[in-house]
């Protein structure tokens, strides 16, 4: 799992004209999407055990736990944020993914005889996000990408904008640890507020994305020789106008 700044901490710099309900549209699909992998990680256990089959792991369970989790992180209810609202909608049709990929996934999570199954926060996170982007494609996209040398999966490289945001702001020296980098930009033709929230290595990552450098790790990749808060993936969302 990696770590990202809570919702109250995002920073949507004041310096970017970006309107209160583009941020907290923004913090609230971050948040739920964060709650959600942090489910899946927290399942790890059961969801590998080759000696149970129904885990009774389902979509339900796992929206019931994300939120909340969201609740606790930023101290709102996710149910009560109005649904006519574009926020309440989108949170929905986010919310509707995360279920969505957990139910279809059932056969691969209740396989018995079968250890590590592939279904982990980061696979989860891709799924949801290309099932919510082609629900909600035309007013918002979200997207887990990285520094180029951690990128495993070549559609989570960073585009343009993702990239000089990583090299210029997220892996300067001087950007405070945490704080999002947001911005108004021209998108395919229409103007886009897109936000980048950093998230860094914390120990359960480092299973995987640890040392020795070069080493396999259970998902068949070479480990990357990472250390607990060395910037490990971006959230990037692009909000619509």
């Amino acid at each position: 799992m990696l770590a990202a700044a809570t919702a109250a901490g995002l920073a949507l710099g004041a310096s970017f004209a970006a309107t209160d309900d583009d941020a907290a549209i923004a913090n609230s699909l971050a948040e739920m999407l964060r709650a959600g992998r942090t489910v899946v990680s927290r399942h790890q256990g059961e969801i590998n055990d080759p000696d149970v089959g129904d885990k009774g792991f389902t979509g339900a369970k796992l929206l019931a736990e994300a939120k909340a989790i969201y609740k606790k992180s930023t101290g709102e209810d996710p149910d009560a944020v109005d649904p006519s609202s574009k926020r309440g909608r989108l949170l929905r049709l986010q919310m509707e993914a995360m279920s969505g990929v957990v139910d279809a996934n059932q056969s691969t999570i209740n396989e018995k005889g079968l250890g590590f199954k592939a279904f982990i926060p980061a696979t989860f996170g891709r799924l949801t996000n290309e099932t919510f982007n082609r629900r909600a494609g035309s007013e918002a996209t979200v997207k887990v990408t990285a520094p180029p040398d951690l990128v495993r999966n070549l559609k989570a490289a960073p585009d343009a904008w993702e990239l000089k945001v990583i090299k210029d702001d997220f892996l300067a020296p001087n950007w405070p640890k945490g704080k999002a980098y947001s911005e108004i930009v021209n998108e395919s033709g229409l103007k886009a507020f897109r936000v980048a929230v950093p998230e860094y290595y914390v120990a359960s990552c480092l299973a995987c994305h640890g040392g020795p450098k070069g080493d396999i790790d259970v998902t068949g990749y070479p480990k990357e020789g990472g250390a607990v808060g060395d910037l490990g993936g971006v959230i990037s969302i692009s909000l619509f106008r």
